[in-house]
């Protein structure tokens, strides 16, 4: 289910939050068994991990220290005559030493459960059932231990962690470089040993209605994006801009400035790469609405070489600095149309108003139609 405002007005919310949190709650009935599972435990807080594991312990120990309690009190070993003080006097041999009350089987369990020697707390070969209970409390104290070894490692090296240092810029912008309009974004890494084969994928996720008035929410479509001319992974020591073409194929080609905040979407943002330091596969997230779109601004350099330390220096302060550059006020569909249209409108009758604040998606469809077999037949004609 995915968490809507209370504000009915309001059509659509992040579905991954900036930090790169999910934005979606699976509703499904658990069992209390279900917690303890090893990958709820490795995902959930600290506190909870630690919390399950605390009333696990002591659920352990109390339930084999009332066996032991049992097997004594069966055995006689808390009448007057045969506790610890007298039990040479009367010539008795206890099932466990020192053994006094409920207290003492409570500290024997904790012992027998922790250490595979005792101290002055030890079986004796006088009750079968109780070396019975102390082995199978032996190999399930081992296998609990391992368990929790094993949940606490996971924890600490998983990819969440590693996630945490890895930087997106909190604005994305539009600008144009080389005659295009690119949609741009910066990514860093603040360790200095960075992820190893990085690589990067953009999602555009809308609401779309088919031919058949189906209204389809949360479609994906994914942006080819590239780094300079790097296209499947990328060399990852500096921060880097991550940039989208802005071409025939882009679902973003008939987006305008004035789109920016009437149409409602949200480009997803995937970085996924190895740990040096672990081996595993780590996967960073983030997300850009609407409003996070700066239109006509580039991403200010941070990388600046340092003469006294004869070496490169980046400055993470200026990671979300942009400045303004010339960029065109329309969408690239008419940007790229730009001079069919003008030379159509010399020759035809038909008048549209192709101010740079329109799009192609804001002109009636026949109109469009029309302009497109009008701009044909003056080609063919000259």
């Amino acid at each position: 289910m995915i968490k809507r405002a209370r504000n009915r007005n309001i059509f659509y919310r992040r579905l991954i939050e900036k930090n790169g949190e999910s934005n979606i709650l699976h509703q499904h009935r658990q069992v209390f068994f279900m917690c303890l599972t090893y990958v709820k435990l490795v995902d959930a807080t600290w506190m909870f991990t630690l919390t399950v594991f605390l009333l696990v312990l002591f659920l352990s120990w109390t339930s084999f220290a009332i066996f032991y309690w049992l097997i004594c009190f069966t055995h006689g070993d808390f009448e007057p005559t045969h506790l610890p003080e007298v039990q040479k006097d009367h010539n008795f041999k206890p099932c466990i030493y020192d053994m006094r009350d409920f207290s003492s089987a409570f500290l024997f369990s904790m012992e027998a459960q922790h250490t595979v020697g005792y101290g002055i707390k030890a079986p004796t070969d006088e009750c079968v059932e109780a070396i019975f209970v102390n082995t199978i409390h032996c190999i399930l104290g081992f296998v609990m231990q391992g368990f929790m070894a094993a949940v606490i490692f996971s924890k600490m090296t998983k990819p969440r962690v590693r996630s945490q240092t890895i930087m997106f810029s909190k604005k994305s912008t539009i600008c144009s470089r080389n005659g295009q309009l690119r949609f741009t974004f910066r990514v860093g890494d603040i360790r200095p040993r960075h992820i190893v084969d990085p690589k990067v994928k953009v999602f555009v996720v809308k609401t779309v209605r088919t031919k058949e008035n189906e209204l389809l929410p949360f479609v994906q479509k994914e942006l080819k994006t590239n780094m300079d001319s790097c296209t499947d992974s990328l060399f990852f020591n500096w921060p880097i801009i991550i940039h989208h073409v802005i071409d025939k194929t882009s679902p973003l080609y008939f987006l305008a400035p004035s789109d920016l905040c009437q149409q409602r979407f949200q480009i997803v943002i995937v970085l996924e790469g190895t740990d040096e330091n672990t081996g595993q596969i780590t996967q960073a997230k983030t997300s850009y609405m609407p409003n996070e779109i700066l239109w006509g601004y580039r991403f200010e350099n941070l990388m600046e070489f340092d003469e006294l330390r004869d070496e490169y220096v980046v400055d993470f302060s200026k990671f979300d600095f942009v400045i303004p550059v010339n960029t065109p006020l329309c969408s690239a569909v008419y940007n790229d149309q730009h001079p069919l249209t003008q030379r159509m409108n010399s020759a035809s009758i038909v008048t549209l108003d192709f101010t740079p604040r329109h799009s192609l998606s804001e002109i009636p469809a026949k109109q469009v139609e029309k302009m497109q077999e009008e701009t044909r037949i003056s080609l063919r004609n000259s």
